[in-house]
């Protein structure tokens, strides 16, 4: 049994658990990434059976170090689909929840003024948590929250990232209980959190959000953090959520051309 195997699954969240971030073998392996990308691009024919979209706004947040161009994949996927896709055009995402506050709120407002219509987030690792935080901090503008391999409950610190995050960004992860526990709670609009248990970045239970009857989580076997943005199963299972008509949700089928690449689905709570 291995030390994460170890690990228990239930988290109290003022006091967290501690985890472990992902093993050196997992972290090498990250570099199968560009092979997500590339067997993406084969079966892009079977991509584009995805439910289409409505024309709503969708705003996609980098990770931690990225930029717009990490997510130029999965945006023009989405606007073949038939969303108009916006990307954050801050750079390249060095961190810092409270001081990017302001300016994401400023961007997410403009797309939101726009185009008249509320705005879906799509936040790939850190810019996932972002969206979450958004979601929490104006709800009346968000739409719905999909995240990939975002690091956002129990102990968040469980990371190979966080010494790097916290020297560029000046922040200490998790040192703010208050706002830990409110980013990982239950949020306003309808919320799907993404990930996989072979992530080399973060620790897969902090990718997991409580389910509900208008939360989910959706497990990507064998995806890497730094592959979940290009994976076909993944982008596929955020064409199909974003599809959603506004104001209603209902749970991800696990059906379609990638299947079987997902996990067995969770029991929604009753709230």
């Amino acid at each position: 049994m291995s030390s994460q195997e170890r690990e228990p699954r239930e988290s109290n969240e003022l006091h967290p658990p501690k985890l472990r971030a992902p093993g050196l073998g997992l972290l090498l392996a990250e570099m199968r990434g560009v092979f997500e990308f590339n067997a993406s691009v084969l079966l892009s024919p079977l991509l584009m059976r995805a439910p289409r979209g409505d024309g709503h706004p969708v705003l996609v947040l980098p990770g931690f170090l990225a930029s717009d161009l990490s997510t130029a994949p999965l945006r023009r996927y989405l606007r073949e689909l038939g969303y108009d896709t916006h990307g954050w055009q801050m750079g390249r995402n060095t961190g810092g929840l409270a001081r990017m506050r302001a300016a994401l709120s400023d961007r997410l407002a403009a797309i939101h003024a726009a185009t008249g219509r509320k705005v879906s987030l799509v936040g790939w690792s850190l810019g996932g948590v972002y969206a979450r935080d958004l979601a929490l901090q104006v709800p009346d503008m968000v739409r719905s929250v999909v995240t990939l391999g975002s690091p956002f409950a129990g102990d968040v610190r469980a990371t190979n990232a966080r010494r790097l995050y916290e020297a560029l960004s000046g922040e200490v992860v998790g040192d703010d209980p208050q706002l830990r526990e409110a980013i990982a709670g239950d949020l306003p609009v309808p919320a799907t959190s993404i990930y996989s248990r072979t992530d080399g970045i973060v620790n897969w239970r902090t990718c997991l959000l409580r389910p509900s009857a208008t939360a989910e989580n959706i497990e990507v076997h064998l995806a890497s953090h730094t592959g979940l943005g290009v994976n076909a199963a993944a982008l596929w299972a955020v064409a199909d959520r974003l599809a959603q008509a506004e104001g209603q949700f209902s749970q991800f089928e696990r059906s379609g051309p990638f299947a079987i690449a997902y996990g067995a689905p969770e029991k929604a709570q009753s709230s």
